[in-house]
């Protein structure tokens, strides 16, 4: 569970090498920092379409099946992270830059904030959905980001997927080796007319989209939408400040 009165991070104590992976996957899975996320990639062109078919965005990132997205993906931004000062010193603005430019094509994040936000986000207006997304993206960058800077040796080694041939919505399971141990993380992915996508993500048994569900609708029936984007906003500026 986390604590909703204070910054809504996981309560429960983790080893310090588990937080480092929970920091890789969810920056991995949920892209946190994808403001404008149609528009910009459609901006960027992010997804290159082939005469086959196919889809293959930009930067060598294989989103073909789930298994290669992942697995690309991940060796893509790890690579980034070990060799980025700035990110190594924890640096958010650098770490939202790379989410952004590297992340956005490859991931739902609105559809995250939807099924986190549950019944309340179809009596949310547009611009209370995008303002959700926009904070709940910056808390995670915030959460995460001390932790971002201490991965190290990570490799991440993608495990065989059974599903079916017309499958839509599969889990990738995949082994996170850090120190030699591994940690099991599981991404959940959708298929899309521009491939596969990345919408939440589950560590130590623990999906994101449900361990913030009951903390949004615990704030939505206190205050409404309103109340929680008020609360997102305050807990945004205040780790703002922290971090100064």
């Amino acid at each position: 569970m986390y604590d909703t009165t204070t910054v809504m991070r996981p309560s429960g104590t983790r080893p310090r090498s588990a937080r480092s992976i929970l920091a890789f996957a969810v920056s991995l899975s949920v892209a946190c920092g994808l403001q404008g996320m149609a528009s910009t990639a459609s901006a960027q062109g992010a997804v290159a379409t082939h005469a086959t078919g196919a889809t293959q965005p930009k930067g060598g990132i294989d989103d073909s099946s789930p298994q290669s997205l992942v697995e690309t993906l991940s060796a893509s931004i790890l690579n980034t992270v070990k060799a980025d000062p700035q990110i190594k010193a924890g640096d958010t603005r650098r770490i939202e830059q790379v989410v952004n430019t590297q992340l956005l094509p490859y991931t739902d994040f609105r559809k995250t904030t939807r099924l986190a936000l549950g019944p309340a986000w179809r009596t949310a207006t547009p611009e209370q959905r995008d303002e959700l997304v926009k904070q709940f993206e910056l808390l995670l960058i915030h959460l995460y980001s001390g932790a971002a800077a201490k991965v190290g040796d990570q490799t991440v080694d993608v495990q065989p997927m059974r599903a079916a041939a017309d499958a839509t919505d599969v889990v990738v399971q995949t082994n996170v080796i850090s120190g030699g141990q591994p940690y099991p993380v599981a991404y959940r992915l959708e298929k899309s007319e521009a491939g596969w996508r990345i919408y939440d993500v589950n560590v130590a048994n623990l999906w994101l989209i449900a361990a913030y569900r009951p903390q949004f609708s615990s704030q939505v029936q206190a205050s409404g939408v309103p109340g929680l984007i008020a609360f997102l906003k305050q807990r945004n500026q205040d780790l703002t400040q922290q971090g100064k």
